[in-house]
């Protein structure tokens, strides 16, 4: 009777922990998305969710993707298509470039009937203000300052003033005019003079990231601090009114999950949206649930980051911020769907997906010599755990120097393409390690077609990535060896996918890629 017992408490045992499991299944879980999207700033309209973030060099910049659930999110605009036209830095030209800076973190805002998304640029010292009233379809008026307001929370008051809140350690505040054209520099003065106090420790990173609401009557102030010999770390500072004073004290440390702000659901439940850097794969939103304890968000559970969520669930992040192409546009219209960023500002006369039907054409304009200096590199995020990018190129009308393929862009890149060198056309794998480009392997083609893959490991920050090739679409072949995916500074930016082609000796030919496949697996373990 005792061994009848104990064998049906095991099968209800098993049978509970699979509804359980299921049970999780069906909530969300952190990361909310296992994909560079840093720096992000979130807004609830209704019963929607708008979020901004930032993609620094790329163009078209300051994504705007929208979620029904705070989970699934999917791309719908950008602010801008390019931030300037006049500077060598963002066109690539003369040997320079804009990596690791373009437009850094943003503010997205929403403010009687109006969407309003800020940002700012060390590279051309302003701060940019992006107004719409239709903020998924445009059209976007641009307001430019004359001043760089590092990390800055752009904050509409109940009272109609609307301001700018910024700084690294030292947070300061600026009144804005009324059309917010210019600042009212009478009105500029120091908010908090120490915003790392609340951390008692050495800091390597000064408070920065400000993110500034007011929520019952209080206003609350988010920024980041990174302590030496810690994490990344959540400061709050509270005020009752917004010229002070603040008092603060830490809102979370754990997991180096920090920098964000807060966002309420309808149903009343608050959350704050924060990111993680995790490796190769880039910045990472998470969500922590939040309550409220005698007027402060107290942000976790038991100031932990949970891995489950009482959301709903995932969804895959195909189609919504990364998806294949086919290039087939049915209008004959020359565009690209939202997951394409250009690297850097591209050259819209030597590219087209028109001119041949169901291909991207890429022609050479100039002669480059180094690959992270080329023109209209086309790129989308890579994704984790694990994913792929695969292509197939033809290349018949490719010119003697002439380099074209798919690439994982950072500044540790790695590359395989095709490249024709004494009228002979060649298989070639590069690794960039530690920025040096070498060539790992190459094997002489005969004929004019070829099938590009690259493979992603992002599982436990694992960043290896791997290049195959194939002759006929079915069997594939690895080529080089892999290549380790680091987060490098530099670059300031998770690796991507990249379809390129560029000269060397000539001008003026061009590759035809069929189509850029995305899956969310890989052909082996690594």
């Amino acid at each position: 009777m005792i061994k009848t017992q104990n064998f049906i408490y095991a099968v209800l045992a098993i049978i509970m922990n699979i509804f359980a499991g299921q049970a999780q299944n069906d909530k969300a879980q952190n990361p909310i998305i296992f994909a560079d999207v840093p720096d992000l700033s979130i807004i609830r309209v209704k019963d929607t969710y708008y979020m901004s973030s930032t993609t620094m060099h790329m163009n078209p910049g300051v994504p705007i993707m929208k979620s029904k659930d705070l989970v699934n999110w999917h791309l719908v605009n950008y602010a801008y298509q390019t931030l300037e036209d006049n500077d060598d830095r963002l066109n690539l030209n003369h040997g320079k470039n804009d990596y690791g800076r373009g437009s850094w973190a943003s503010s997205l805002r929403y403010h009687n009937g109006m969407y309003y998304v800020s940002t700012f640029s060390g590279t051309t010292g302003k701060t940019y203000i992006f107004s719409t009233k239709n903020i998924e379809n445009g059209p976007w008026k641009k307001t430019v300052l004359n001043n760089s307001y590092h990390d800055h929370s752009l904050f509409f008051d109940d009272n109609g003033k609307a301001y700018l809140v910024w700084g690294g350690g030292k947070i300061q505040i600026v009144e804005l005019k009324e059309d917010l054209s210019e600042v009212k520099e009478e009105t500029k003065k120091v908010l908090i003079e120490n915003a790392n106090e609340p951390a008692k420790s050495d800091i390597m990173l000064p408070a920065e990231g400000s993110q500034l609401f007011k929520i019952n009557g209080k206003y609350y102030l988010f920024n980041i601090c990174w302590p030496k010999n810690g994490m990344r770390t959540v400061i709050i500072h509270r005020a009752d009114s917004i010229a002070g004073p603040w008092e603060g004290k830490i809102g979370l440390q754990d997991l180096g999950v920090a920098q964000g702000g807060l966002i309420d659901i309808p149903d009343g439940r608050w959350f704050s949206y924060l990111f993680r850097d995790a490796g190769g794969v880039g910045r990472i939103p998470y969500l922590v649930p939040v309550k409220w304890e005698d007027g402060w968000p107290v942000l976790g559970e038991n100031g932990k980051v949970p891995e489950n969520l009482d959301l709903p669930a995932h969804k895959s992040l195909i189609p919504g911020i990364v998806n294949s192409d086919e290039f087939i546009r049915k209008n004959g219209e020359n565009d690209l769907p939202l997951v394409w960023q250009w690297n850097h500002n591209p050259d819209n006369t030597y590219w087209s997906v028109k001119e041949r039907k169901g291909y991207l054409r890429l022609r050479t304009s100039r002669i480059d010599s180094s690959f992270t200096q080329v023109k209209n590199i086309l790129t989308q995020r890579t994704f984790g755990p694990v994913c792929s990018g695969s292509t197939m190129l033809e290349f018949s009308n490719m010119k003697e120097g002439d380099f074209a393929g798919l690439s994982l862009l950072q500044k540790d890149f790695g590359l395989v393409g095709i490249k024709v060198e004494n009228g002979k056309k060649k298989i070639i794998m590069i690794n960039a390690e530690n920025g040096s480009p070498k060539e790992i392997e190459s094997v002489l083609l005969n004929q004019d077609k070829i099938y590009f893959k690259a493979e992603c490991n992002f599982k436990n920050q694992a960043d290896q990535g791997r290049f195959y090739y194939s002759l006929d679409g079915k069997k594939w072949i690895s080529i080089g060896r892999t290549i380790m995916m680091p987060y490098t500074l530099p670059h300031f930016m998770g690796y991507r996918f990249g379809l390129f082609n560029y000269a060397s000796k000539t001008t003026g030919g061009y590759a035809d890629f069929d189509y850029f496949r995305v899956e969310e697996k890989i052909s082996e373990s690594k």
